[in-house]
């Protein structure tokens, strides 16, 4: 019989504090595409309101594997995204929606075992289409509204090719009171603006973020070699923050 209470007994900085590696899970948009519930090129979310139990399933996967965290499947669940090139989701089911469903079934599914909820943000098309500062905290804050209605355990601002926007992310987030991890999905060369790993890392933890690191683009390897870059920056600047790695979750090649 697994004690369902220990879950909520200790979050996510209490655990890295007291020195556990803690397993997340990741590659949602991949793993239901090639299920056949994510649209290749969109990459939006809406299986969590139109195939609900594919989700389902998926969570229950990576816990029964070792997950600790299970993080809502809003990975590119902003409004704007959701709107995006004639994308239908925003206005047939809403941003609301999707969210709320997200942060349901990942609920569900970690109170099955000693698991963990986050609540994700992504980049956004109000940010790449030179939006400004306001605009796109307000896509943030529309999932954040519903991460807070959840109660989702902390909060993750992941898939960010330029720390600006990452920051603003973080910074949004904060206004929960919640723990705040952002990773970025750049390699050793740093960020779109060329901005270095370090300065990105220094940057995120500057605006609120508790734990920073990587996600996506890149193998492993490259992803670890990132992080110590974000690392060493961290030191140089005298700043203190947990680190994390999502390597992508698919074939990469050598680089």
């Amino acid at each position: 019989i697994i004690n369902l209470s220990s879950c909520f007994l200790q979050g996510i900085l209490e655990r890295l504090d007291a020195g556990e590696i803690v397993i997340g899970d990741g590659g949602f948009v991949f793993a239901l595409e090639k299920r056949g519930y994510v649209k290749a090129g969109p990459w939006t979310p809406e299986a969590t309101v139109e195939h609900p139990e594919a989700v389902r399933q998926l969570h229950r996967e990576f816990l029964r594997a070792g997950s600790n965290v299970l993080q809502t499947f809003t990975f590119y669940a902003s409004e704007d995204k959701l709107e995006n090139r004639g994308n239908y989701v925003a206005e047939k089911i809403s941003c609301q929606k999707v969210n709320e469903a997200a942060c349901d079934i990942a609920r569900e599914v970690a109170n099955e075992g000693n698991a963990l909820v986050a609540g994700g943000v992504s980049q956004t098309p109000s940010y790449l289409s030179c939006k400004d500062k306001a605009e796109v905290k307000a896509a943030f804050r529309k999932q954040l509204d519903v991460f807070m209605k959840k109660n989702v355990d902390f909060l993750i601002a992941e898939y960010f090719e330029h720390v600006e926007e990452a920051v603003w992310a973080v910074e949004v987030l904060k206004e929960s009171g919640k723990p705040v991890a952002a990773t970025m999905c750049i390699g050793p060369e740093g960020d779109m603006h060329g901005v270095p790993p370090g300065q990105c890392a220094v940057q995120l933890v500057k605006a609120g973020a508790s734990i920073v690191g990587v996600n996506c683009h890149f193998d492993p390897d490259t992803s670890l070699e990132t992080v110590k870059l974000m690392k060493e920056g961290l030191q140089a600047a005298k700043l203190k923050a947990h680190l994390m790695s999502q390597p992508l979750a698919f074939h990469t090649p050598d680089c």
